[in-house]
């Protein structure tokens, strides 16, 4: 395998590392931390771009490589046309060997484009998934803040009525004592009423001469 189709495939290697990663069942606030840093990271964006340019290479390669399967398939097809009979196994050989090389490039480069498709796709549907969570998560805590707000003015409202009901047995405590208080009052007049006219008649006896001593009172 020559020095390029071996860094093929220790991308390729590296490719089924990193779908392993991130199809595994991880936490979710690991999950979201590794992505968070894939996304942020310069490095990871460097990386990434390099990737790009990578996989354009893997592409011509590719193309060459189908086309090597092509060459030796048409060989094949002109020598069976053409009444040549392999007689030699050196010539089986080379022309299987072409045919197993040729075909192995093929696929190291289609499945190393076709999963760094897949690859991308996943992280992409992964960070819209860790979106939604986010989301939901929010839109439940509003919810919950949402129900806990109802909860305390339903307490503040049951509190209102009890302070309302403690106030309107106050005032009719309050009016209730003011009636007795009037009451009271006018006894009182009533009272002073009295004592004043008890005192005008005595006063009136003594200018009179009709009372002489105090103890005729």
């Amino acid at each position: 395998m020559t020095l390029y189709y071996t860094l093929v495939f220790v991308l390729l290697l590296v490719e089924m590392v990193a779908f392993f990663v991130l199809v595994t069942p991880l936490p979710f606030n690991i999950r979201r931390r590794l992505l968070h840093f894939i996304s942020t990271s310069d490095l990871i964006a460097r990386t990434q771009y390099t990737l790009k340019i990578v996989f354009v290479f893997i592409l011509i390669l590719f193309i060459d490589s189908v086309n090597r399967v092509y060459r030796v398939q048409q060989d094949v097809s002109a020598s069976g046309a053409s009444g040549t009979v392999i007689t030699t196994g050196t010539d089986r050989t080379e022309i299987q060997a072409r045919k197993f090389y040729s075909q192995r490039n093929m696929y190291l480069c289609g499945f190393t484009l076709f999963l760094s498709v897949i690859l991308n796709r996943t992280y992409v549907l992964l960070v819209e998934l860790l979106a939604a969570e986010d989301k939901v998560a929010a839109m439940k805590a509003g919810a919950e803040t949402a129900t806990a707000n109802s909860k305390v003015i339903s307490l503040k409202d049951e509190e209102i009525d009890r302070l309302r009901a403690e106030l309107k047995s106050k005032n009719t405590e309050l009016k209730t004592k003011n009636t007795d208080l009037e009451t009271l009052k006018k006894q009182c007049e009533g009272l002073t009423a009295e004592y004043k006219k008890l005192g005008d008649q005595i006063n009136a006896k003594e200018a009179l001469g009709e009372i002489t001593d105090k103890k005729d009172l």
